[in-house]
């Protein structure tokens, strides 16, 4: 199983960093696990529509370069289906049956997804109504697909 999580941005946060690390190691025990970093596009604070949607498409061709054909992808998105932790690991668990073994899960910048991305995701997962800082959700996914794991493996982590 390999586990990617493709996020836009560099991550400078050191205790975020900490985090994912702790997350990733715990992880080695059941998937390769690994975050991929793409750049994000430099824009001035106060952008027209057009502008935004323009750097959403540089993001997201940045994205799409790093998402081969067989990968099943997660797109995060706040209009995503929310799921508890337990269907969340039913799911994973699921596909990983039906021979989805290299599972990606998308993080897009702070003006989101473009929608190229969300067209090339085969499904979309929002963490709820939110607004989260997207070098957190890093974190927050990591803890989540770690957790995803622990169930399926009937650990007492989840209570």
């Amino acid at each position: 199983m390999n586990i990617k999580i493709i996020g836009v941005g560099k991550l400078k946060e050191k205790y975020l960093k900490q985090g994912i690390a702790e997350y990733a190691k715990r992880l080695s025990k059941f998937c390769k696990f690994q975050v991929v970093e793409v750049p994000d596009e430099k824009a001035p604070e106060k952008l027209s529509s057009a502008e935004m949607e323009g750097v959403k498409e540089r993001e997201g061709e940045r994205i799409l370069a790093k998402i081969k054909e067989r990968e099943y992808v997660y797109a995060l998105a706040i209009e995503g289906k929310e799921r508890s932790s337990e269907e969340f690991a039913k799911e994973l668990d699921r596909l990983t049956t039906y021979g989805h073994s290299d599972i990606t899960f998308v993080i897009g910048g702070s003006l989101g997804l473009s929608p190229a991305v969300m067209k090339r995701s085969d499904v979309q997962i929002s963490f709820g109504r939110f607004t989260l800082p997207h070098q957190l959700m890093r974190l927050v996914l990591t803890e989540q697909v770690y957790r995803a794991y622990m169930i399926n493996a009937g650990s007492p982590y989840h209570k």
